[in-house]
C-alpha cells in the first residue's frame, strides 16, 4: 500500500505548477509504461499492478511497488488504467539543431493536448525527430499530452522557444500551413528538408512569424468544415512534403 504523502504527491502533478516544481511528470498505461521503461527517461517511481508485474516482470529493472487496483484508480488520470503509473524527470529544455534534407515541424502556439500529442506520434510515425515549439504551446508533462502520444515521447524531440528568434536567418526553406497558399498535393519541392510551421488551431499562424515564411501551403477543402484539426493537416502535410 502506498504511503498517504505518496499518494498526495502523485495526485498533485495532475497540476501544471506541482509538475514544474518538481520537474517530474507521470506516465500512465500498459504501452505508454512499457515504452519509457525502455527509453533514456530517468524514473523516479515505479507503481505496477500485480497483472503488469506478472506480464512484464523481466523487463522491470529498478525498485517498485505494487498497488492495489482499486487504490490506483483512486490517483490515476485514467479509468482504463490497468498497469500503474511512472513518476518520470523531466528532461532539460534543450537546443535542437536541424540537420541537412532533414523537415522538423514548428508548433506555433499549439493549445490543446490532445493535439500535441498527436502531433508528435504522427512525427514519430513519419521519422521526424524534431519540432520546435512556441512557449505558449502547451507543455510536454501534460498527462492528456503523454497518454495521446502513445510513448512517442521517447523518440521525438521537442524544444520550446521564441520561434521568431529561432527561424530567423534559416537558410533553409520554411513553409506555413494557410487557408490559402500552393496545393500540398501539387508542390513542387526542389530539395528535401526544411521547417513546417503549423498553426493555432482557431488563429492560425501569428503574422510576425508569417512573415518569415518562405512558401505558404494549404490542404485544399472539399467540403464545408471551417479548418482542420492540428494533427490532421500536420499529417498531411508530412505524407505530401516526405513523398515527393
Amino acid at each position: 500500500m502506498l504511503s498517504k504523502n505518496k499518494k498526495n504527491f502523485i495526485k498533485s502533478l495532475k497540476n501544471k505548477k506541482d509538475r514544474i516544481k518538481n520537474k517530474v511528470f507521470t506516465v500512465e498505461g500498459e504501452k505508454q509504461i512499457l515504452e519509457i521503461l525502455d527509453s533514456d527517461f530517468e524514473i523516479k517511481e515505479t507503481i505496477i499492478t500485480k497483472y503488469f508485474y506478472e506480464k512484464y516482470k523481466n523487463l522491470i529493472k529498478n525498485n517498485f511497488e505494487i498497488i492495489e487496483q482499486k487504490e490506483l484508480e483512486k490517483i490515476s488520470n485514467s479509468i482504463s488504467n490497468k498497469s500503474g503509473i511512472l513518476v518520470v524527470k523531466q528532461k532539460e529544455n534543450i537546443y535542437i539543431e536541424k540537420e541537412k534534407d532533414e523537415f522538423v515541424i514548428v508548433l506555433d502556439n499549439i493549445n490543446d493536448p490532445g493535439n500535441l500529442g498527436t502531433i508528435l506520434r504522427t512525427c514519430d510515425w513519419y521519422g521526424v525527430k524534431k519540432v520546435i515549439a512556441s512557449k505558449n504551446t502547451v507543455e510536454l508533462t501534460n498527462p492528456k499530452v503523454i497518454s495521446s502520444t502513445m510513448g512517442s515521447i521517447k523518440r521525438v524531440q521537442i524544444f520550446y522557444t521564441d520561434l521568431e528568434k529561432y527561424i530567423e536567418g534559416k537558410n533553409d526553406e520554411i513553409y506555413g500551413t494557410f487557408l490559402e497558399g500552393e496545393n500540398i498535393h501539387k508542390i513542387n519541392v526542389p530539395k528535401k528538408g526544411g521547417y513546417i510551421i503549423i498553426g493555432n488551431e482557431s488563429l492560425g499562424i501569428n503574422k510576425n512569424l508569417e512573415k518569415l515564411v518562405t512558401k505558404k501551403i494549404t490542404i485544399p477543402r472539399f467540403g464545408k468544415a471551417e479548418s482542420l484539426n492540428a494533427g490532421v493537416a500536420t499529417g498531411i502535410v508530412l505524407d505530401n512534403l516526405l513523398k515527393k
